[in-house]
């Protein structure tokens, strides 16, 4: 991994940037190789797909083609995709391999399992569980083949965390949720630390919402920085991975620049006194 790029250990020993381009709704080759340009140009040195975002092969195709560029080779990037829900248990090892020939880079430094659900069932059917084990020993099997460098999951309760804790033989690296100062997590935040395991955060911005939220745009006027940029210091600044997503080159640019200023702990309390558990994706608490 480039060292120029601020990141945190995993609990697997790799490094994984704080900062990463996340991939969602970005489609189409052009469009897919030219965010990829930019955040590059931008010290970006992470990317986030994922199965159901569809845009794995575009992603791996134009870092084949974009690392030479910028002097760099496969192992200074790192790249994160996830399980679909629709390959949830007994397709997992199905899911996972497609996920690996997509992308086509060799191996994958992150995979997670996207949702405790299963695409096919009710949120409340009491086969969830046993589906989510068939996918955990699928990933922990394809992780000792060395194919999947570091595991984890996303959208998981503290519930789910517990139970997969007690029956994986290797614990998750990493735990990636929806944070933001309207949903700070202390309870999984807390689970993560107790377990040693990364919390990654996405949708930093609240899709979006909370850039005019006006807590937010004082502070960014206070520190004559962008929104975006002071919910993303807010988020790297407490040592949470973030993955702001755009197809902008130009904010692709501008959501790198938050490693060269410092919240004041006044202005820190003032965002995380938002917290009010105010989700804008989805609410995976009723997942059995």
């Amino acid at each position: 991994m480039s060292s120029s790029s601020p990141s945190v250990a995993l609990n697997t020993g790799v490094q994984m940037p704080l900062l990463g381009l996340g991939m969602y709704k970005l489609q189409g080759s052009e469009v897919v190789h030219c965010a990829v340009d930019a955040a590059l140009a931008a010290g970006y040195r992470a990317f986030d797909s994922a199965a159901v975002y569809r845009n794995e092969a575009d992603l791996g195709r134009a870092l084949r083609e974009l690392l030479p560029k910028y002097g760099l080779t496969r192992e200074d990037v790192f790249i994160t995709s996830k399980l679909g829900p629709k390959d949830q248990g007994e397709r997992a090892m199905e899911g996972a391999l497609h996920s690996l020939s997509q992308l086509d880079l060799g191996y994958i430094d992150l995979y997670l399992i996207h949702w405790p659900g299963t695409q096919s069932l009710a949120v409340s059917d009491q086969r969830n569980p046993g589906n989510r084990a068939l996918s955990w020993a699928t990933l922990e099997e394809l992780h000792s083949q060395d194919k999947l460098k570091a595991i984890g999951v996303s959208n998981y309760t503290p519930a789910h965390m517990k139970e997969l804790m007690q029956s994986c033989k290797i614990p998750p690296a990493v735990l990636q949720v929806e944070f933001h100062p309207r949903l700070c997590q202390a309870e999984l935040r807390r689970v993560c630390g107790e377990y040693g395991v990364c919390f990654q955060s996405y949708s930093s911005l609240g899709r979006g919402e909370l850039l005019t939220d006006p807590a937010v745009m004082e502070v960014a006027k206070t520190c004559k920085r962008t929104p975006a940029q002071v919910l993303l210091r807010w988020t790297v600044q407490q040592g949470v991975p973030t993955l702001p997503k755009s197809s902008s080159a130009d904010r692709i640019q501008e959501n790198a620049q938050v490693f060269d200023f410092t919240l004041s702990e006044t202005d820190m309390d003032r965002l995380s006194a938002s917290d009010c558990g105010q989700r804008y994706c989805w609410d995976p608490s009723e997942v059995a």
